[in-house]
């Protein structure tokens, strides 16, 4: 059976799209992709089943989709798989359309966080044939699979037609044990592609997941916990295995875990420990996504000891009654000192915050900025970003929106849910929050700042690191967020 696991291109003016193993879709100006965790995990399954696998990321590629249709035409495959996000589903839609013209008996399986929401949505208004409700993609794509070539017994939460009719096989359940996967087959899933990552100082760079999705998992804002409600991690001696192999085997220089919230408490120690006996922590360099209020100076000592550089941390409002609003879990306090603790301990903290909030006037998403900007001009914070929220359908948001008619836009409008505007109700204006937005990142121009950053030049990778950042900044954030779109 071939199986491919496709991003098809998507032709859009506004740019790439942001599909793959994302919590939050943008269009970005400049060409950026992430390595997709679940997925790759899916095509390393698979392959050892012995299906035979073509990892199809034609974004990644930067293919016309004149060629990847023809590669569709041509070959045929028995089965194609497709993530999609809530902006895009509907040129899924239509691509899907065009591969059944090509290949009439090719199976196609959507899965992702919109249609995990609406697995009939796209069953009653396109032709695909199966949908995967629920985050892990690589289990449910191999029950898939073994279905159709097996005839197999389909597992828990897919979605499926049959004789005209939509079935499904219930409540997806995450009952899988992360630690029996192999490790991912990184020329299979073509590695390569996605090791300049913006995120990364070292190169070259790679993705890895310590676990699915974030032990936390209550923000009202993120579409992730319906896709993960139940967190689970790998051994940290496994992950240690696996950093190893890539160290050694590829070179990799920096890693990026893209766990929601990387593991705490005892699980982190033991993982530092191991670092630091292993000698990984002075070959290799990691990063990863955490959250404020959780940790101590000592934890973050630890960790920079243990080989870590850069901490993601969502920062999202400074006003309390939005933090507590989105559940997010921490007090204003908690994120400067979270933020000095990291940066004494020798980390390079990165922040992210939202504007747009359907309850905050202008003086209070102004004051999210300055703490921001108070926090970066005071060397607490490394690099920024800023976003317009974005309410999901999948998540709490969405929904207290539906019962508060907070929505600007129908249901059913999902190529407005991108990020390119706003969609809630707000005291401010659109192109106040899209100022508020791009003054964050003009940040990166003021010249104490760039003065600053070249005292701070060691070597040729901090050079380098400095000039993709403005690249970055210039060709993607602010043409992102420019009132001229």
């Amino acid at each position: 059976m071939k199986v491919f696991i496709s991003y098809p291109p998507l032709k859009s003016e506004k740019g790439t799209a942001q599909i793959g193993q994302n919590r939050q879709f943008q269009w970005f100006s400049q060409h950026s992709v992430i390595y997709p965790m679940v997925p790759a995990y899916a095509a390393t399954l698979l392959s050892k089943k012995g299906y035979d696998v073509f990892w199809d990321d034609a974004i990644a590629k930067k293919e016309s989709y004149e060629k990847w249709i023809g590669r569709v035409s041509r070959i045929k495959p028995d089965v194609i798989a497709i993530e999609t996000k809530t902006p895009v589903v509907k040129m899924h839609w239509k691509v899907i359309e065009d591969i059944k013209k090509k290949s009439a008996k090719t199976k196609i399986v959507l899965m992702g966080d919109h249609v995990t929401e609406f697995p009939k949505e796209s069953l009653e208004n396109s032709k695909t044939d199966f949908v995967i409700t629920g985050g892990d993609y690589d289990f449910g794509l191999l029950s898939i699979c073994e279905y159709l070539s097996k005839n197999k017994k389909l597992g828990k939460g897919i979605w499926y037609k049959k004789k005209n009719k939509i079935k499904n096989t219930g409540k997806f359940e995450l009952s899988h044990d992360l630690n029996d996967l192999p490790f991912i087959d990184r020329e299979l899933t073509m590695w390569y592609l996605y090791k300049e990552n913006g995120n990364y100082k070292y190169l070259p760079g790679t993705y890895i997941i310590a676990g699915r999705d974030c032990w936390w998992g209550k923000c009202k804002f993120c579409s992730w916990p319906n896709l993960f409600p139940k967190y689970r991690t790998r051994k940290p001696e496994l992950v240690l295995e696996e950093i190893k192999f890539l160290v050694e085997k590829y070179g990799i220089r920096e890693i990026m875990d893209d766990t929601g919230t990387f593991p705490v408490g005892d699980w982190l120690k033991k993982f530092c420990k191991l670092m630091i006996k292993s000698g990984l922590n002075k070959k290799v360099r990691i990063s990863c996504n955490m959250r404020f209020g959780v940790l101590k100076l000592e934890d973050y000592k630890l960790m920079r000891k243990a080989g870590f550089r850069f901490l993601l941390f969502g920062l999202e409002s400074a006003n309390q009654e939005t933090l507590d609003k989105i559940n997010k879990g921490i007090k204003v306090k908690d994120i400067e000192e979270g933020c000095k603790w990291a940066k004494q301990a020798g980390l390079n903290p990165h922040l992210t915050c939202m504007i747009g909030y359907p309850w905050e006037n202008y003086e209070m998403a102004k004051r999210t900025i300055d703490l921001a900007k108070k926090l970066f001009n005071k060397g607490y914070a490394d690099t920024l970003q800023a976003t317009i929220i974005i309410p999901y359908p999948n998540t709490r948001l969405y929904k207290e929106c539906l019962k508060e008619n907070l929505l600007e836009v129908k249901q059913g409008e999902w190529e407005k849910f991108d990020m390119r505007q706003k969609i809630m109700k707000s005291p401010l204006t659109e192109e106040e929050i899209k100022e508020l937005v791009s003054s964050l990142y003009k940040l990166a121009f003021n010249p104490r700042f760039i003065f600053k950053q070249f005292t701070q030049i060691r070597n040729l990778d901090d050079m380098k690191y400095i000039f993709r950042a403005a690249k970055k900044i210039l060709g993607k954030h602010l043409k992102d967020f420019s009132n001229r779109r």
